[in-house]
């Protein structure tokens, strides 16, 4: 006898497969594991205007790079000017050129981002020490004073900075803070006190996205080192930390603006908040990032439309392998009830029932009389399928007659399917007569329907196609139901009696 610790061992590999490559699908990819979820986009403008002094202009802009949006899709206008987008992922810049400027230019940049949550900046990269800020002579002393005092008071670069942030806000202003403050702004009286002790901290340029904002501007924070990590400051509303509203624009040290060739110039941003579905996002963005997909969403639209049936079939499978070999429902046909759940969905229900129906009454009525004729096999097959073509033919004129739209539905039924079905009932019922065609007809039948109402469910439909490991799990189950040799539950009956004489 065969161990089957190797088969046990593939079915679980299966299942554990199916499970890990949607996990991996939703998280990595971000698929939704929901139909109809919705996410936000924000849709950014920024204009860039100088004024060309007739001479060659270069403009030299930053582009945003924040790990806590995705970029959907971004372009710029600029008629006349060259064009070229640096492929630094930490450092994007667009670079126009042109020959001559003159007068007022303007160039356009949009972009749409895709919020990720992923709010926080970490790096592997130890930051280099800062050299120590070299303060005036007149802020010197009040300078060293106060760092010291709060240096004390401190354990690490970010309580230090904490408490700095804190004391700099501080309404009960010392005679030494005031005097700071009145020649530095707060926040770089913030980063040259923080590199007065040799912590690691910049400058960053951020844009806080509001919807239907026009003519923002940047704004300066400060982001300080801390254990891997860089924490965010905005110094001047005394704030730690960020919220998914706001953009850092530039955050690798340089300008955000270089123009050679041009003077005045300035930046505005304008901004106009979008919702749209968070799986048609994560498409894009897998085509953007040309992500390796084991989806079938490159294919053209009337390809996925034909897979989303076809996918369909295993859950019905499924459904029939369950009832058979667990429960024990007989049916005409081992999987002539998925076929026609295939049918029911494009029918609706109670149509494709009735139409089922009337089609094998019918049919066997007819078949009744090629009995007497005693045809060969093939023969007989042949003339039931063009008389189950006949009747279809029949009840959608009449259907269109009467009005009846439902009933145009019925053409797709499975006509060779049901021509065997209506064979197999003819034999049943003249070898066993009409009760076995009723129990073998009526199983069928719930089992359809099951089928029918596990495949047309919404949530099965979705996970299906856009979770393709899901038929992994599915093969694991029917493998796993295949290996079943005990009693059927409907087979129980049989010992009821048993257990009543207990």
């Amino acid at each position: 006898m065969h161990s089957r610790k190797p088969f046990y061992i593939f079915v679980a590999l299966l299942f554990i497969v199916g499970i890990s490559t949607s996990i991996y699908r939703g998280l990595v990819h971000n698929v939704p594991f929901l139909p109809g979820e919705q996410v936000q986009s924000w849709a950014i403008d920024a204009k860039v205007s100088f004024t060309g002094t007739n001479q060659p202009a270069e403009v030299n802009f930053s582009l945003p790079s924040d790990p806590a949006f995705d970029i959907l899709v971004e372009n710029a206008s600029s008629p006349g000017y060259g064009l070229s987008i640096s492929a630094d992922a930490k450092d994007r810049r667009a670079v126009w050129s042109i020959r001559d400027a003159s007068g007022p230019q303007a160039l356009y940049y949009r972009v749409t981002l895709v919020p990720t949550g992923k709010l926080n900046i970490e790096t592997d990269i130890e930051p280099v020490t800062p050299e120590p800020y070299l303060w005036p002579a007149t802020e010197k002393s009040a300078a060293e004073q106060v760092i010291e005092e709060v240096w004390t008071r401190s354990a690490t670069n970010l309580s230090f900075a904490q408490q700095l942030m804190n004391l700099i806000n501080d309404n009960n202003q010392s005679q030494n803070m005031a005097l700071l403050l009145s020649a530095n702004t707060s926040t770089n009286l913030f980063l040259h006190m923080l590199h007065s002790k040799g912590v690691p901290a910049r400058v960053v340029n951020g844009l806080q996205l509001e919807d239907q904002r026009r003519r923002q501007q940047l704004t300066t924070y400060v982001q300080v080192y801390n254990d891997g990590e860089w924490v965010l400051f905005d110094v001047a509303n005394n704030k730690q930390g960020r919220d998914n509203t706001l953009v850092l624009w530039e955050y690798s040290g340089h300008s955000v603006l270089d123009v050679m060739g041009g003077t005045n110039s300035l930046v505005n941003f304008s901004m106009l908040q979008d919702t749209r579905s968070a799986l048609a996002t994560s498409i894009d963005m897998m085509m953007n990032d040309d992500a390796f997909d084991f989806s079938l969403y490159q294919l053209p639209l009337e390809e996925q439309s034909t897979f989303k049936g076809i996918l369909l079939i295993p859950i019905g499978v499924l459904v029939v392998v369950f009832l058979r070999v667990i429960v024990g429902i007989k049916t005409s046909g081992t999987f002539m009830p998925v076929l026609i759940a295939l049918a029911f969905i494009q029918t609706t229900l109670l149509t494709g029932l009735i139409g089922f129906l009337l089609i094998v009454a019918f049919g066997l009525m007819i078949r009744s009389y090629l009995s007497t004729l005693n045809l060969l096999l093939i023969s007989r097959i042949s003339a039931v399928i063009i008389v189950v073509i006949f009747i279809i033919g029949l009840f959608t004129l009449i259907s269109f007659k009467l009005g009846l739209s439902e009933g145009l539905t019925i053409t797709f039924f499975p006509m060779i399917i049901l021509a065997w079905t209506i064979e197999r009932m003819s034999i049943l019922w003249e070898e066993e007569g009409p009760k076995k065609v009723f129990v073998s007809g009526g199983g069928s039948l719930f089992v359809a329907t099951l089928a029918y109402l596990a495949m047309d469910n919404e949530l099965v439909q979705y996970w299906v196609f856009n979770f393709l490991g899901i038929h992994l799990v599915i093969l694991a189950l029917v493998l796993v139901m295949g290996q079943y040799t005990g009693y059927r539950l409907t087979e129980l009956k049989r010992f009821k009696p048993l257990v009543g004489e207990q």
